[in-house]
């Protein structure tokens, strides 16, 4: 009888057994990082445990904000509608439909100041997952830290802010690359000076992996888009031992339990060598520190309780794989947003995996595993030959723009469902032990009134607001953007004096144009 191969989601096929592996001689918190950013781990400090949320209007989420940190959530991690991701107010034409959807509308510092009430951001860290308009909300939130009275220099959080992935994967960018870069390129200079705590990008592969990527890819195709924004801050004349500190990643976090393991010890060692090649000296700016989400595309309609499961082996695999921070999905998520319930019991799950596995008691656990130790290099190479590609085409950017990386998740995606059909990939519930569907009827529906809420709130700022303020300070953004100033000074003065999203955002468009 033939015996059985074995593959791991990126076809690195897996032997019956492993008797030998590259000797393990680092330590953790010592170059390349293979082990972990820090010698004690976690037994210094947990990792945050974050709770992605963000629906309706801003005070519904406030709600939700408040309830998360009273079960014990130790970060903020907002989620915004579609129209403020691509840069809309509430009231554009294009907006009807999406407004409070898939995240928490916000038009003007107005918004940020209601969904942040009775919430000290000094005392927490947020991150905020937004793109395209990342410097809009960013400045948003420095000009409510200055009406609080906080210390800028303390402020700590992260927005996501990498759009070279939008095009790639999720389509949520505004502008053309060119000018996308600069924006991106300027919040590095402006925070590097004015908020020295903040994860100015969080170079995201979760989105590359939600698309339909595997773990090589979501590794190479993010780690490429790392080098691109190192290149375009050095061309810039920034220090790279200053703002590659700021820099953090974004990883998914699938089913494979020892592939997802092995993808974030050998995503560390790349990152720390590319930084050291391209001219870092210190370890702080050649450490890869990530936030992780557990799979969103690997939650089932059918039978969502198994997801209960999917989501406790995902969160497990990035504790042991040495996450600084995590984000663990809804048991309902393939059906709404989640439900308060559902939230409260993904981040229960942290919790138990924290304080009753025993898992954070040591510094890379698995560390000296035949297994582990060769799957790591085993996912190194392959990823270093998809760098390796890009690099000859002329880094991200170029490769994104001929829509080869667009084309190899394509690709990938599609012979994952054929495997999904054909049963050769078996998901539990939706192609083997099916049966008749449970019925869920506690899921989250936001309303479509949530639109016209926004609208009165646009209509009552604009008559509140000092129109000539507005109008200046939109004047000045415009005269900046046709030059080579700094944006964030002049996007931050349009936010406190409540410019909305859509206005600041339509200037730049003036100027830019759309992608």
């Amino acid at each position: 009888m033939e015996e059985k191969k074995c593959f791991t989601s990126s076809a690195i096929e897996i032997k019956p057994l492993y008797t030998a592996a590259s000797p393990v001689t680092e330590k953790p918190g010592e170059f390349p990082f293979t082990r972990g950013i820090r010698k004690d781990m976690y037994r210094g400090r947990l990792w945050t445990m974050r709770q992605y949320a963000g629906f309706s209007t801003a005070e519904e989420s406030n709600k939700r904000y408040h309830y998360l940190l009273q079960q014990g959530t130790t970060g903020l991690s907002v989620a915004f509608d579609l129209p403020t991701q691509i840069g809309y107010d509430s009231d554009h034409e294009l907006s009807e439909g999406e407004v409070g959807k898939v995240g928490v509308a916000i038009d003007s510092l107005k918004d940020m100041e209601i969904l942040f009430e009775g919430i000290a951001l000094e005392q927490i860290t947020t991150s905020m997952t937004i793109n395209a308009t990342a410097s809009i909300l960013l400045a948003m939130y420095i000009a409510l830290a200055k009406k609080q009275g906080a210390d800028l220099s303390q402020i700590s959080g992260t927005i996501q802010n990498d759009i070279l992935k939008e095009y790639a994967a999720r389509g949520t960018y505004i502008y053309p690359p060119k000018p996308s870069m600069r924006i991106i390129t300027d919040i590095f200079e402006y925070c590097s000076r004015e908020l020295p705590k903040w994860n100015t990008i969080s170079i995201s592969g979760y989105h590359i992996r939600e698309a339909g990527a595997d773990a090589v890819q979501e590794l190479a195709f993010t780690l490429s888009n790392g080098k691109a924004y190192l290149k375009a801050a050095l061309e810039k004349g920034l220090d790279i031992n200053v703002f590659a500190r700021r820099l953090s990643f974004f990883f998914n976090c699938h089913n494979n339990f020892f592939e997802e393991i092995a993808k974030f010890r050998a995503a560390r060692r790349m990152w720390a060598k590319i930084t050291k090649d391209l001219g870092a000296t210190d370890g702080e700016a050649q450490m890869l520190r990530f936030h992780t989400q557990t799979g969103g595309s690997t939650l089932t309609a059918q039978q969502p309780m198994n997801n209960i499961v999917r989501v406790t082996n995902q969160a497990m695999a990035a504790v042991l794989g040495g996450t600084q921070s995590l984000h663990t999905n809804g048991f309902d998520e393939a059906l709404s947003l989640p439900t308060e319930a559902a939230a409260k019991l993904a981040l229960r799950t942290q919790q138990v995996i924290a304080f009753e596995s025993g898992v954070a008691d040591t510094a890379d656990p698995l560390a000296g595993s035949f297994f582990i130790e060769t799957l790591t290099d085993e996912i190194e190479h392959a990823a270093q030959l998809y760098i390796d590609k890009i690099d000859t085409m002329g880094g991200a950017v170029a490769a994104i723009e001929n829509e080869y990386i667009q084309n190899e998740i394509a690709a990938t995606a599609y012979k994952y469902q054929l495997e999904i059909e054909d049963g050769g990939r078996i998901i539990v519930g939706v192609n083997r032990f099916t049966q008749t569907e449970e019925v869920v009827t506690d899921t989250l529906r936001i309303d479509e009134s949530i639109r016209t809420i926004q609208i009165e709130k646009i209509k009552r700022l604009r008559k509140e607001r000092n129109a000539s303020e507005v109008a200046s300070a939109l004047d000045n953004l415009r005269t900046a953007a046709k030059s080579s100033e700094n944006l964030m000074p002049f996007i931050l003065v349009a936010a406190e004096v409540y410019a909305t999203l859509g206005e600041i955002s339509d200037v730049l468009r003036s100027v830019f144009g759309e992608q």
